[in-house]
């Protein structure tokens, strides 16, 4: 999707990132016609995709409790909410919670989130 989307170069960049990654599964919950749909339009996935991603380094143990805004690359303030640990984000898109946080990268950061938002 990254490639797709043409991403691969920003986000292989300096940064600094932190990427909210949808799995596979995640993926696999978008109805085959939609998600086909989607592949096909480089700008409309970019944009999803950007949905995903912030220019600064949050870690999970970071995250204040309770609700925080925070500005994506795309431009949407996304809701970021920590309940003892259990984080989820939740977008003008959908809501999706994190179930591994904490992948370092060499310019950043990745959580691995359970839904597309």
């Amino acid at each position: 999707a990254v490639k797709i989307a043409g991403l691969a170069d920003t986000l292989a960049g300096a940064g600094p990132f932190t990427v909210f990654a949808p799995n596979n599964d995640a993926f696999a919950k978008i109805p085959t016609d939609d998600l086909d749909a989607l592949l096909s339009k480089p700008e409309a996935l970019e944009a999803v995709l950007l949905r995903h991603t912030v220019n600064k380094i949050i870690l999970g143990k970071d995250i204040p409790q309770g609700s925080n805004r925070i500005k994506t690359i795309e431009g949407e303030e996304i809701e970021v909410f920590n309940d003892c640990g259990e984080i989820t984000i939740t977008s003008c898109e959908g809501k999706a919670k994190v179930i591994k946080t904490d992948i370092m990268a060499s310019n950043g950061v990745i959580h691995i989130v359970d839904t597309v938002f």
